[in-house]
């Protein structure tokens, strides 16, 4: 692991960062793929099985929990031969990653509902990486994170697709930080109206951060005790200008991070790029993000796999 990335799973297991109500995501995603008779399972029976796990495209394998989580509930059990958050070699074939055992119809059943979480939390980590790695080769030393733009039922295995990959996951939900936009400001009156509000309600506990234009926006939020001002929209020569003179300006008089944000991708991240700027948000980590491609395969007792069919 590069010594430029200090990573999360670096300091222990990530299933321990999930929350006690997490297996039931899988039982509801089993059940929506299977919610009545499974004609296909019938038809292979419960005869022991192993199957082997290829992984097909380059990435950053992600979601080991997960897919743990749907074979033992489908009464199948997984050995797994890479750690999570590692690099999957393919050197243009595909790679043995791990070797589920059960009743052929569990292999079955869980088949897919594996394979989609996992292709999809790696390619999030494979994005989250590959971003982080440029920024940090071009000199950036701030937090790299996520957005709250994920698919309303699967945040959980997005934002821990984040982790893996090294970014930060941001706020969780809208009880995990106050964000105060556009709208909240506008709905209120002013920025130091709805800071004052957010601070009376959310108490000592809850960050507040609070978007604005300008920098005398960005002024109001400091001044009104905003923990974090998000630049939202500048332009990468605007951000510099105007987070260089927020912090000279507010030097030893109030402390606060700014965050950066607004249709930040790969391509143009770099241009942002000032360690006056302590966040960098995009969500362009786990939005249209190419999928790690993964295939599960019946070992068959004469040497020639059975690819599941899908």
């Amino acid at each position: 692991m590069s010594a430029m990335i200090d990573l999360a799973l670096d300091h222990g297991s990530l299933e321990g960062i999930l929350p006690a109500s997490w297996k039931t995501l899988i039982t509801a995603w089993l059940a929506e793929d299977t919610p009545s008779f499974d004609v296909g399972g019938f038809v292979v029976g419960n005869h022991a099985r192993t199957a082997t796990l290829w992984g097909k495209s380059p990435g950053i394998l992600a979601g080991i929990p997960f897919f743990n989580e749907v074979f033992a509930q489908c009464g199948c059990t997984v050995e797994w031969h890479v750690r999570e958050g590692s690099h999957i070699e393919t050197h243009g074939g595909k790679t043995a990653l791990a070797t589920v055992s059960g009743p052929a119809r569990g292999l079955l059943e869980g088949e897919r509902v594996a394979l989609n979480i996992l292709a999809r939390c790696s390619g999030i980590a494979s994005k989250s990486r590959r971003l982080l790695i440029n920024l940090r080769s071009a000199g950036y030393k701030g937090v790299l994170a996520g957005t709250r733009k994920t698919t309303p039922g699967f945040r959980l295995v997005e934002k821990y697709g984040m982790l893996v990959g090294g970014a930060d996951t941001h706020r969780m939900d809208l009880s995990t930080m106050t964000m105060l936009k556009d709208n909240h400001v506008w709905s209120r009156g002013s920025i130091t109206k709805a800071v004052k509000a957010a601070k009376a309600a959310g108490g000592f506990s809850l960050k507040i951060d609070v978007e604005v234009q300008s920098e005398a926006e960005a002024d109001e939020a400091i001044a009104a005790g905003a923990d974090i001002v998000m630049l939202d929209n500048f332009t990468g020569d605007g951000v510099k200008v105007a987070a260089r003179s927020l912090k000279e300006r507010w030097a030893g008089k109030k402390n606060f991070l700014l965050e950066v944000s607004g249709g930040l991708t790969e391509d143009n991240a770099e241009l942002y790029i000032c360690n006056d700027v302590d966040i960098l948000s995009t969500s362009s980590i786990h939005q249209g993000v190419q999928h790690v491609d993964f295939s599960l395969k019946i070992n068959v007792e004469k040497g020639h796999d059975l690819e599941l069919s899908s």
